[in-house]
């Protein structure tokens, strides 16, 4: 794959939903933002007040938090759909930013593990435009063939840096969350504002130099832990 072989999501193409703990939307060579957390990242008490900030959001939005979210949602506008889903997403995302759990992925060898393992088939069985590796989570924009293969790729990814990481740390048993979060991009606009909120992320998360790595293709580099 180059580039120029990735597209934005066209609702009147060929998609998919598969649904497993999430719903996972694909089509292929539609560019998709990516978030994984750690399984520790989300305490009970976090995940309880971000259930709060969702209801209150959903409240504010017009929509009945005790009826089904998926069908409200049907009948908004393809946008607005898109809109509300960022900010439910960037609900969660604050409270990753706060740095719960161990942080396994602060320690450079880990987030190496982490970078080489996206970066590994680039450009043949994806196109990955930019990443970031946080202490406890990890957000990354990517383009796949088909529609299965976002997951299929997800989960060999996960599996491998798992074991990897766990046999590096001297531990076993749980790394990743099971399911994850996957949006497909509408648009260039939408591209870029997502490619800004990875590379700002380490700010807004007030983390120092050296606990993150940041991948940009467009600058075919990365910024490396020291």
């Amino acid at each position: 794959m180059v580039r120029d072989d990735f597209l934005f999501f066209d609702r009147n193409a060929d998609w998919e939903i598969i649904c497993r703990r999430l719903p996972h939307w694909s089509q292929p060579g539609v560019v998709t933002f990516v978030t994984w957390r750690l399984f520790d990242s989300l305490p009970i008490a976090a995940i309880r007040q971000i259930e709060i900030e969702l209801v209150a959001l959903c409240r504010a939005e017009g929509l009945d938090p005790n009826r089904d979210l998926k069908e409200q949602l049907r009948e908004f506008s393809e946008s607005r759909r898109s809109r509300l889903v960022l900010k439910m997403f960037k609900i969660r995302d604050r409270y990753l930013d706060q740095g719960f759990g161990a942080c396994y992925l602060a320690t450079p060898t880990c987030a190496k593990t982490v970078m080489d393992s996206l970066l590994q088939f680039d450009g043949d069985r994806y196109i990955l435009t930019d990443a970031i590796i946080m202490p406890n989570h990890v957000h990354f924009l990517c383009a796949f063939r088909g529609e299965t293969s976002l997951l299929n790729q997800c989960t060999e990814w996960k599996r491998f840096t798992a074991r990897k990481i766990n046999r590096h740390l001297g531990r076993s048993g749980e790394f990743w969350q099971v399911d994850q979060f996957d949006h497909l991009v509408r648009s260039e606009e939408h591209f870029e504002a997502l490619k800004k909120y990875i590379a700002d992320n380490p700010r807004t998360a007030n983390l120092a130099p050296g606990t993150y790595l940041h991948y940009e293709r467009a600058k075919r580099s990365t910024t490396r832990i020291t």
